[in-house]
């Protein structure tokens, strides 16, 4: 089967899709980028990805307006041409040549979105729990990339990498001041004493859609939730510990390097806010 992409206003063979040479991701990783969740033919919170997206471009590349990025029905009809109900979707947002003297015909912007199967954790690991590691690197609060989900991403990979090798599912990062901050790909939340606590936005940390999705979910279920600067301590002596991000969407750890978390098995919080997660992803996306 053709698979087939959106790629500046139009859908394309993905073998026919091409971007220029000069553009500013392929040349210096100038891009940004959304993973999105689809099922039922439908992308859960599109809008809320989109909106994240525009801040980031207003603050990082150049403003952006709803108009310049594909609209609900485009994203609809890349799902319906490849065939697929339950899929990740990525949109890519990069900048075109970031050249004074660009070729006129050079677009300022490059816009692009693919589907792809769906490849979720397995459902072990929702059940049993999954192994971290601490990532070596730090974060730092000067970054200007820090909080936004850019397409220069080799550091996460990098990280993220090394964690798999280790038979891990991710890789925690730290701050440079030792703050817990997020995972390669996820944010991260610790239970303690009942207590649903994650990094705030300001640490600094991606808004993870995922992440707000979570804290509203938490409060709806009256279990209290805190956004407050973490320490190492508090992670290795939380009762549980959740990562989150659009695919996994609430993924239990059990264990960081070789500390149990808790009594080293699935807890309870994990479990309600992940029943409660897809029962909104079904409702959203019209599976009930």
């Amino acid at each position: 089967m053709t698979s087939y992409v959106y790629l500046n206003g139009g859908f394309l063979p993905t073998t026919d899709a091409k971007i220029s040479v000069c553009d500013g991701g392929w040349l210096h990783g100038a891009g940004l980028f959304e993973t999105m969740l689809a099922e039922n033919g439908r992308i859960f919170r599109l809008e809320s990805h989109v909106n994240r997206l525009m801040r980031s471009a207003a603050r990082l590349l150049t403003p952006v307006q709803r108009d310049d990025l594909p609209s609900r029905v485009d994203f609809l009809e890349l799902l319906e041409r490849n065939e697929l109900k339950v899929a990740r979707v990525r949109m890519t947002v990069s900048a075109g040549s970031m050249r004074a003297d660009a070729e006129p015909e050079v677009r300022s912007l490059t816009v692009c979105v693919t589907a792809s199967p769906l490849s979720p954790p397995s459902p072990t690991a929702y059940e049993t729990g999954v192994q971290v590691v601490i990532c070596k690197f730090r974060q730092s609060p000067s970054d200007p990339l820090a909080g936004h989900k850019t397409t220069a991403y080799l550091s996460r990979l990098v990280s993220l990498r090394a964690a798999q090798e280790a038979r891990c599912a991710e890789a925690l990062w730290f701050t440079t001041a030792n703050r817990l901050a997020e995972g390669s790909i996820s944010n991260v939340f610790v239970v303690h004493k009942g207590v649903l606590k994650t990094p705030p936005l300001d640490t600094p940390v991606l808004p993870g859609i995922a992440r707000g999705v979570v804290l509203a979910l938490a409060d709806e279920a009256g279990i209290q939730t805190d956004q407050c600067p973490l320490t190492i301590d508090d992670l290795l002596d939380a009762d549980e510990v959740l990562l989150t991000n659009a695919i996994m969407q609430v993924l239990p750890v059990i264990r960081v390097e070789r500390r149990d978390i808790g009594d080293g098995r699935v807890g309870s919080v994990a479990k309600r806010i992940l029943e409660a997660y897809r029962r909104l992803v079904r409702k959203e996306c019209g599976g009930e």
